[in-house]
Formats: C-alpha cells, sequence, structure tokens
C-alpha cells in the first residue's frame, strides 16, 4: 500500500517521492489519518477500504470548490488514488492547534463570507456526497422545505428504518417538515456540511475547516451544527453576526436541521442518539400519529 501511495504521489509531483517517515495522526473516527514524509515534504493521507473511494473523490471536490471561494482555508488536494486493498486521499499537511478566541472570531467571519458567496438560484449540489460514510443525496430543488425534508430527513429516516429504528410513518413526518419550512426560502449558500468543532483547527495561516459534506442550502445548517455537540467559543458567533447577522426566528429551525445530524448519527453510531432523535421529533410535534 505505502509503495503504490509513493509511487503515484511521484507521478503527481513530477518527481520521485519515498515514504521514509510515516506516523499515526490520531482522533478520526472514520479513517486512518497519517503524516508521511521523504524527508523534506510532508503531506496528511486518509485511508479507507478500497469499495469507499468516492467517498475521497467527492470530499476532494468539495475541497476544490470550497477554495475557489477564497473565503475561507481548507486543506489543498494533492491525489486520490487506490491500492491493492485501500483507498486514499492525499492531503496538504498542517500543523493545527485548537481555535483561539481570536482565531475563532476570525473564522466565524469568514464562514459568513462563505455563506454570502455566490449566487445560485436552487439547493443541492452537482453531484450527491457523504455525511462520514452515510450517502447524502444533492439533487436540485428550487423550494428549500422540499429539500430539506426530502432529501435529509426523509432520507435518513429511510435508512434508519432499513436498520430496524422506526421513528414513525416517514411521509407524515416529512409532510411536518415541509410544513415547518414552508415559508422559509432563504438564499442558497454554499455550506461546510459538517461543521461540528472537530472539523476546525487553526494554522500558522489562520482558521481552517475540513471534511466538508458540502451543498447549497440554508445558512443556518451549519450554524445550528456548530451548537449541537459545542466546543465553539462566543466569539465564532461574534465574527459571524459582525459579517451577516443571522435571522431572529434561526432559533425555531435549530432543532430541526440538527435533527439530520442525530439521525444520521443513529445510522452510524445508534445508541444514544436513538433517544435523542425521538425528543426531536416529538418536540418539534413532526409525528402527529406515531406507529
Amino acid at each position: 500500500m505505502w509503495q503504490a501511495i509513493s509511487h503515484q504521489l511521484s507521478n503527481v509531483l513530477n518527481k520521485p517521492f519515498k515514504i521514509n517517515e510515516k506516523d499515526v495522526i490520531e482522533g478520526g473516527d472514520i479513517n486512518e489519518c497519517y503524516c508521511i514524509s521523504d524527508g523534506h515534504e510532508r503531506f496528511f493521507v486518509k485511508l479507507n477500504d478500497r469499495e469507499l473511494l468516492t467517498v475521497f473523490e467527492t470530499e476532494a471536490e468539495s475541497l476544490r470548490i470550497l477554495s475557489e471561494t477564497d473565503c475561507i482555508q481548507v486543506p489543498y488536494h494533492i491525489h486520490v488514488g487506490t491500492s491493492k486493498d485501500k483507498s486514499f486521499l492525499v492531503l496538504n499537511y498542517l500543523p493545527t492547534k485548537v481555535l483561539t478566541d481570536d482565531s475563532a472570531y476570525q473564522l466565524g467571519a469568514q464562514l459568513a463570507h462563505l455563506h454570502a458567496w455566490g449566487e445560485q438560484a436552487e439547493y443541492g449540489f452537482d453531484f450527491d456526497n457523504y455525511i462520514g460514510l452515510t450517502p447524502q443525496p444533492n439533487r436540485w430543488r428550487r423550494r428549500w422545505c422540499r429539500f430539506f425534508a426530502e432529501q435529509r430527513i426523509a432520507w435518513q429516516l429511510q435508512l434508519c428504518q432499513e436498520k430496524g429504528m422506526v421513528f414513525g410513518n416517514i411521509d407524515e413526518i416529512t409532510s411536518s417538515v415541509i410544513k415547518l419550512l414552508m415559508n422559509h426560502q432563504p438564499k442558497p449558500s454554499l455550506l461546510h456540511g459538517d461543521l461540528w468543532h472537530g472539523n476546525t483547527a487553526v494554522t500558522v495561516t489562520g482558521p481552517i475547516i475540513f471534511d466538508p459534506a458540502s451543498y447549497w442550502g440554508d445558512r443556518e445548517c451549519d450554524i445550528a451544527l456548530t451548537e449541537l455537540f459545542g466546543g465553539f467559543p462566543a466569539s465564532f458567533y461574534e465574527g459571524y453576526h459582525s459579517v451577516w447577522p443571522l435571522d431572529e426566528d434561526y432559533e425555531t429551525r435549530k432543532d430541526l436541521y440538527n435533527l439530520y445530524h442525530v439521525l444520521n448519527h443513529c445510522n452510524l453510531f445508534g445508541g444514544s442518539y436513538i433517544a435523542q432523535a425521538e425528543q426531536i421529533i416529538e418536540k418539534l410535534g413532526l409525528n402527529p400519529s406515531p406507529s
């Protein structure tokens, strides 16, 4: 495997790259992560099973699109490839630290600029991608209520049901979500899509975000997720609001947007996330006739 990575990197870099050092980087729940070096240059490598190549391909494309906005720092994609039994993604290596108050403020402001960037008439993406290892459909839709209800909540509920986790009648819950969002048609914003604190850090060149699950959607989805697991200092939100304050009724939608991620955690991990999903569904009144 390492020989294949070395050979392919040599071709991409147009010069020999022999891996002399490789250090495990802890912290990931899904992929094996390493810092590799030939003694001169260092790269960050993510490894997984060969059949998960498309996960890395779509991540690389999302990183490219985010990078082209010039709004916020993301890792630079070097190469995506496969060995006999592994797929891998190679990125530039940047030593990182946990966000400070100052860098969090800067990140918040940069995220607001990202959300304001570009003009898009519909919600979705040019390709489907992944949230963790869960497929994430991104078919273009003109109505936000339809996109979120059908391709976020209904999709996750169907995956849960296939694993024996039934939260109620999917059609009824989907209809309830549509009604809640019926009068909300926000500007489509380019989202990170999986913005929890573990996907942020600060480097010598400023704050950075990584592991995206990007699409064009309601900017509030990114902000809601930052609150779901915590870890963001108050300065992050101050930085965001300094550029583009949130709507006053954001709080009425926050739990609904986070239901998508809680359901995804049900699919990935099960456990206590099942009860959490049930509580949110009940709180929002999404399933008036539970089955």
